[in-house]
């Protein structure tokens, strides 16, 4: 069975070569910057903040914040630059956070849906029209891409580097696109609940959203957290006969991948791998910083195989069975 949710896996080199054509916002190095979201949209806030980190050798240290949060706990000033991530632009806490940016005084930059209304922000980025799958994929690469060009505009000791490697990125999700399909780990892993995944630095967040859109699209309980925290109490819940995804580390992470896995060899647990070369799930080699577009891509993938095997429909979610039709069509998003 073919999903829509494959249409729009398989549309994302073309939307992101596209959207970094596009001149993006402008960001001030010499004010705090917030990036914030809820869901997708804070996964890809969180690497917009390592990238601005990382770009500028540290000297801008930005922050990612949940919208739920930013806009009910924290306080904001003039001097701030609040950037809120936002597909289809209407949602509560966004839009709250946004609203509180204006009333400090902030900077405001809006990066949404092409679909999706007027937002009242001092600057509007659009990235993808709406996706025709519940289970969103390019509208999360649509949003790392502008957030990807913003952020190479800021200046820093790595920029060139960064810009550089960013110009790749197309070919490179064409090249991981064309990997085999993850039939057999969807086999391994249909059964598994709960299922982890496990990454350190960058990939700690693509495991966030991978396990967002396993649970979303094939109604898999999945966890996700970082590689030295699974090794911290965890354990004691490791037990035989679950499976773990492990992300193979892009920097010197001092063994401590490869301590996780042996230890939950030593438990019984099942152990596949994502990486770049000779993994069970992988994507093509790209500059490490360039790894939240590849590396997700085979996860997005695992998400419809597992839908076909556990007889999910990721398009619509839940659809039209209840009790979820019903209680999730009265949630207020």
């Amino acid at each position: 069975m073919k999903f829509a949710l494959d249409d729009q896996i398989a549309a994302q080199p073309d939307m992101v070569a596209k959207l970094l054509t596009v001149d993006p916002p402008r960001l001030d190095g010499g004010r705090p910057i917030i990036f914030t979201g809820i869901g997708t949209s804070l996964h890809a806030a969180r690497i917009a903040a390592a990238w601005t980190w990382h770009v500028s050798g540290g000297r801008v240290r930005a922050a990612a914040v949940d919208a739920h949060d930013l806009a009910l706990c924290y306080p904001l000033t003039a001097e701030d630059q609040v950037v809120v991530i936002s597909h289809r632009g209407y949602k509560r806490y966004p839009s709250a956070a946004l609203d509180k940016a204006r009333a400090a005084g902030a900077a405001t930059i809006a990066i949404v849906g092409a679909d999706a209304p007027d937002q009242p922000a001092d600057v509007v980025a659009r990235t993808c029209p709406n996706e025709t799958a519940g289970t969103f994929t390019v509208s999360y690469l649509s949003s790392l891409a502008v957030l990807a060009g913003m952020v190479a505009g800021l200046e820093g000791p790595h920029r060139e580097r960064f810009a550089a490697a960013l110009r790749t990125v197309p070919e490179a999700l064409k090249l991981t696109l064309a990997e085999p399909a993850p039939i057999q780990v969807a086999e391994g892993c249909a059964a598994s609940e709960p299922l982890l995944l496990v990454g350190f630095d960058l990939d700690a967040i693509t495991a966030a959203e991978a396990a967002l859109k396993i649970k979303e699209g094939a109604r898999l309980w999945t966890e996700a957290m970082s590689t030295e925290f699974s090794l911290h109490g965890t354990p004691a819940a490791f037990r035989a006969g679950m499976n773990v995804i492990s992300i193979t580390p892009s920097a010197d992470d001092q063994g401590r991948t490869e301590t996780l896995r042996a230890l939950l060899a030593k438990l019984g647990a099942t152990v596949w791998t994502s990486g770049e070369d000779g993994a069970d799930l992988r994507f093509a080699p790209v500059d490490p910083w360039m790894r939240p577009f590849t590396s997700i891509v085979p996860l997005q993938r695992l998400t419809a195989e597992l839908a076909r095997i556990r007889g999910t429909d990721p398009d619509t979610l839940h659809g039209g069975v209840e009790p979820w039709m019903s209680a999730m069509t009265e949630l207020t998003l």
